[in-house]
């Protein structure tokens, strides 16, 4: 089984963007992400409602960091390292089976610019590498073609699309699950 540990926590960089711990600095920016109908269109979450909720939730990814079973990056532009732009990370961690969920959520003004691609090439390289996954996965509403299409675009393949296996806010949904293996 895996030892996973995010101390200290690994700072990414690719050609464009940063990724670092979000902190509390950044809880206007996380309520306002997770508080955005078209962010949140495609995630069945409950909105955050205040800045307290953000701070909550802040800690929560502290809280999983130091005890290595999750992890999530803000991602931020390189040169603009206080503004928020998005976070991506690992979810549902299973090391038992070498296997983590990668997810992600960027602002709207951002999208169709390569930026969730160039993070997710980083967070992959780091499960991989670092983490030692065997294997990555990512679990989408199936009307989310935007995600599907980075999720092809950066090699990932179509495992499975489950009919109505959650239940959220009174009616259930599909999943579709891609994942990539460590070749």
């Amino acid at each position: 089984m895996l030892e996973i540990n995010f101390l200290p926590f690994p700072i990414l960089k690719s050609q464009r963007l940063l990724l670092r711990q979000v902190g509390a600095n950044d809880a206007d920016a996380i309520l306002s992400l997770r508080s955005n109908d078209e962010v949140m269109k495609y995630i069945p979450r409950p909105y955050l409602k205040s800045k307290e909720d953000a701070l909550e939730l802040i800690a929560m990814f502290d809280d999983k960091i130091e005890n290595g079973i999750g992890i999530n990056w803000g991602i931020y532009f390189l040169d603009e390292p206080e503004n928020l732009i998005g976070i991506i990370g690992y979810y549902r961690m299973k090391p038992e089976h070498y296997r983590a969920e990668v997810g992600y959520m960027l602002f709207p003004e951002y999208n169709g610019k390569g930026i969730v691609s160039e993070a997710l090439q980083k967070v992959v390289e780091y499960g991989f590498k670092d983490m030692k996954l065997h294997s990555i996965e990512a679990i989408l509403d199936p009307e989310n073609k935007g995600s599907e299409k980075v999720l092809i675009k950066n090699g990932f393949v179509k495992e499975a699309h489950l009919i109505e296996n959650e239940y959220y806010e009174g009616r259930f949904l599909d999943s579709m699950i891609y994942s990539l293996l460590n070749k």
